[in-house]
């Protein structure tokens, strides 16, 4: 299991990612091979299992979820808050640990994986008022682009409707680099601060 030491090392930038196996075996900057799907698994769902079994069917490879220990909206986990987290993946799934946020950040971490997202995150990742500006973002895109890297999309049903890559406009040129997620392969209608606010609601916690 990642100790004290090794988080440091990670925040720190001295280490890119920490692979920490089902068995609970700690494996540095040594990501395994298959596309990747990020999260902050507070709680680890069917939702997310949902995403990463149908982009095994559709690509035949592996898919492996990404704990990002640091947030680019809500700083950094502590120690007990990995801890945590990472228990909901033992015995069951390879989960990696990263402190880069931005996909800008995961390609030159990850060169030549695809990233598997839902809806919303891909809003966010098409908005240039999350960069700063249309340029910086077209320079990011460019960038995930050199690393040889793609997307994959989850729909995500907002206020009643059901959104899909098709319902977002992306930016010009880079159109390839994203891939949809069939409706009939994957889809599910809740969310992680749903299930939160349901166990919050029974008295209890979602682990």
């Amino acid at each position: 299991m990642i100790n004290a030491t090794e988080l440091t090392e990670l925040l720190s930038g001295r280490i890119g990612s920490l692979t920490i196996t089902p068995a609970g075996d700690v494996r540095i900057d040594d990501p395994p091979p298959g596309a990747i799907l990020p999260g902050s698994f507070n709680p680890l769902h069917e939702g997310h299992l949902g995403m990463q079994r149908a982009v095994v069917v559709m690509t035949g490879r592996p898919v492996h979820f990404e704990l990002t220990v640091r947030n680019a909206d809500k700083g950094e986990l502590s120690l007990p808050e990995i801890t945590r987290r990472v228990a909901q993946f033992a015995g069951r799934h390879t989960v990696i640990l990263a402190a880069a946020p931005l996909f800008v950040q995961k390609a030159r971490l990850y060169p030549g994986r695809a990233f598997v997202l839902g809806y919303d995150t891909a809003l966010r990742l098409v908005t240039s008022a999350y960069y700063g500006s249309e340029s910086a973002m077209l320079a990011a895109f460019a960038a995930i682009a050199a690393a040889n890297c793609r997307f994959f999309v989850a729909g995500r049903q907002i206020d009643g409707r059901f959104y899909t890559l098709a319902d977002l406009t992306l930016p010009v040129g880079y159109e390839q680099l994203f891939t949809p997620i069939p409706e009939d392969l994957f889809r599910r209608d809740i969310s992680s601060t749903q299930l939160r606010e349901r166990a919050a609601s029974q008295g209890g916690t979602v682990s």
